[in-house]
Parts: structure tokens; C-alpha cells; sequence
């Protein structure tokens, strides 16, 4: 048979492959818009941290961690989504209101911003070292 005639009898729509050796294993699909997602590590209290502050656990059955995978078990209904990230440290999928995660990051960016001027301010006045501010 023609090439040609090959390929106009290809299925349309083909799976999506993972070259081995570059699977994303940390990646959450199934995500929910109007929310933004984090995988936590249950590391300590940092897992609460996170409920503390706005963040609720999302459920397994509501996203995919990673590639597809054969064989892996269905959890029981209300099972927290989480994937084991190594050295026997599991990690949670948590989701924040994107309007919450935005109003964060501004209170971080406010805080950075702070400290470059206290920064510059004092490298301008002449006291201590040297400033250089050039824009690339």
C-alpha cells in the first residue's frame, strides 16, 4: 500500500506518548478552575501550615498526579490525592482560592519589595558598599 494511503487511514486521534526516561510524575491534571493547585510535602507541620491558612486537601477522585498508570487501585471515597515524592515522603495535592493565591503573592511581593529598598537606601546613602542599577 502508498504511504499516502497510510496515513490518510491513521486513526485521528492518537495517545499522547511519554519518551521513557521523561515522564512528569508530578503533574496534576483534573484541576478545577477558579483554584490554584500545590503538591505539599507531609514534612513536619507543613501540611497544616497550609489548611491553617486557606488551603483545603483535594480528593483523589478529583485529579490525576503524574502519567497514566497501569494498575494503580481505586481509593476508598473522601481518599486524600497524594504521590510519594521519595526517601518515604508523601506529598498532598492542596488547592487555594485564586483569588486567596493572588492576594498572597502580592503580600510576598509587597514584603521582597520592602526589602530591596531598605536595600538600596542604604546603599545609597553612601554608608555601606556599592549599588549598580542597570536594566537589561
Amino acid at each position: 500500500m502508498p504511504q499516502k494511503d497510510a496515513i490518510a487511514k491513521a486513526p485521528e486521534r492518537r495517545v499522547t506518548r511519554t519518551p521513557i526516561g521523561r515522564r512528569n510524575v508530578l503533574t496534576v491534571s483534573g484541576k478545577e478552575a477558579g483554584y490554584e493547585y500545590r503538591l505539599v510535602n507531609d514534612v513536619g507541620d507543613r501540611v497544616q501550615e497550609f489548611l491553617d491558612n486557606g488551603w483545603e486537601i483535594v480528593e483523589k477522585k478529583d485529579v490525576r498526579i503524574g502519567d497514566k498508570r497501569l494498575g494503580t487501585p481505586t481509593s476508598a471515597e473522601g481518599a486524600a490525592a497524594t504521590a510519594s515524592v521519595g526517601r518515604g515522603t508523601t506529598a498532598f495535592v492542596l488547592r487555594i482560592k485564586e483569588e486567596w493565591y493572588k492576594e498572597d503573592q502580592a503580600a510576598k511581593q509587597e514584603y521582597v519589595d520592602a526589602s530591596e529598598a531598605a536595600t538600596k537606601e542604604k546603599a545609597l546613602d553612601g554608608t555601606y558598599g556599592e549599588l549598580k542599577i542597570t536594566r537589561s
